[in-house]
């Protein structure tokens, strides 16, 4: 082994936890500092640390980790409470961004038809605006004493679903553009997978039921879930050509209603914030390529940001008027579903690794996360400022 690259992870991990500290204390999501870490260091800048196949390895199974994580804090029972409503509003708030942002590409650098690889590119520009991150939102919610309201139970349910469509969104486009033929093909792979996660996750959860109850707190329950969750992820790519994100997350969703769940997370979260989930994020940093900027590209990420936030307004907003919100609470659902974070990150990552997309659309994804995480709150607080009940 290069002992080199002990080199490189210490100073990754260093300035990754250094800058995600700042910008978490100048309002800004802790991952932005992370990226910024990688981007700095990278060959973009300073070029200090290069990526090599270990730090790729780490950032992959960052990646899983974080999916897996975010399975296990999935709410089935909110799920099942925001009923048709959330259902409604997440469907139509991730279908109007994912056309919104495939439009956007396209008029910028033409349409083109499947299987060309510049048609999964402008599908993936709109895959990544389909995901909604609602930590802010729910926060800002929070802080004005709105999210038990039915706008607040309406938004938090709706982003839980959202999730889910996205990921299925993302394993269609995914199959696709990796070869996995037709659309139709894809979807039958889907179907198939989760027949098996539900047979397979029907017996694991059986088999933790009786774990928990004879050694409960321990940590052997947590060292088995994330062997199942690397199993699945190995599943679901192996033999149904499917993300290895959508199985991490099929299983963390199997696990999220285990006795132990929170004991699960906590442990998982340690390894993942430590050391995977860091080397994630600042490897796109370092893998972010600066020297491709130019004013097209400059232009484009504008637009890219524009459409993100306007189609998520749009799409939620509508789906709200539909099932029977007034005008005002409406704008409210909308504007509280337009927060992207790192399910926005994961999706460009992928595109990345199954060479659609470009490195140079790094930034714009970057940009879009400070942007919506900053507005969000501001246009919510404005939006609550002249009404007291909801």
């Amino acid at each position: 082994m290069d002992i080199s690259i002990l080199f490189d992870l210490a100073i990754l991990i260093f300035l990754a936890k250094a800058f995600g500290i700042v910008a978490r204390r100048i309002g800004a999501p802790q991952v932005v500092g992370e990226i910024i870490a990688g981007l700095l260091v990278g060959p973009s800048v300073m070029g200090i640390v290069k990526s090599n196949d270990i730090i790729e390895v780490f950032a992959e199974i960052g990646v899983i980790m974080l999916m897996f994580a975010a399975g296990l804090g999935t709410d089935l029972k909110e799920l099942r409470r925001s009923g048709l409503k959330s259902l409604i509003i997440a469907t139509v708030g991730v279908i109007v961004p994912l056309i919104g942002g495939f439009v956007l590409y396209s008029a910028f650098y033409g349409f083109a038809a499947p299987p060309s690889k510049e048609f999964y590119t402008a599908l993936f520009m709109g895959t990544i605006l389909t995901a909604t991150s609602v930590s802010i939102t729910v926060a800002a919610l929070s802080e004005m004493g709105k999210l038990t309201t039915s706008v607040g139970t309406t938004i938090v349910g709706a982003a839980v679903i959202d999730d889910v469509i996205g990921i299925i969104v993302l394993t269609c486009v995914v199959g696709g553009a990796g070869g996995g033929g037709n659309i139709g093909i894809v979807l039958v792979k889907i179907a198939l997978f989760f027949v098996v996660a539900l047979v397979v996750g029907f017996l694991i959860h059986k088999c933790m039921e009786w774990l928990e109850a004879r050694h409960p707190h321990t940590q052997r329950i947590p060292i088995y879930s994330l062997a199942f969750c690397f199993a699945m992820a190995y599943v679901a790519e192996k033999y149904f050509g499917i993300a290895d994100i959508t199985g991490a997350y099929a299983a963390g969703i199997v696990l999220c209603t285990v006795k132990d769940r929170e004991y699960v997370e906590k442990k998982i979260d340690i390894s993942s914030y430590m050391l995977f989930g860091p080397l994630f994020f600042a490897g796109i940093g370092l893998k972010t390529d600066l020297s491709g900027l130019t004013v097209a590209i400059l232009g484009f990420g504008l637009c890219f940001i524009l459409v993100a936030l306007v189609t998520k307004i749009i799409g939620c907003g509508l789906a709200a008027k539909m099932c029977g919100f007034d005008m005002k609470d409406s704008l409210r659902v909308g504007v509280g579903m337009m927060t992207r974070g790192e399910v926005a990150l994961i999706v460009a990552q992928k595109g990345l690794a199954v060479g659609v997309l470009s490195s140079v659309y790094f930034p714009a994804v970057i940009l879009l996360i400070i942007v919506s995480s900053v507005v969000t709150p501001v246009i919510l607080k404005l939006l609550f400022a002249d009404k007291t009940k909801s």
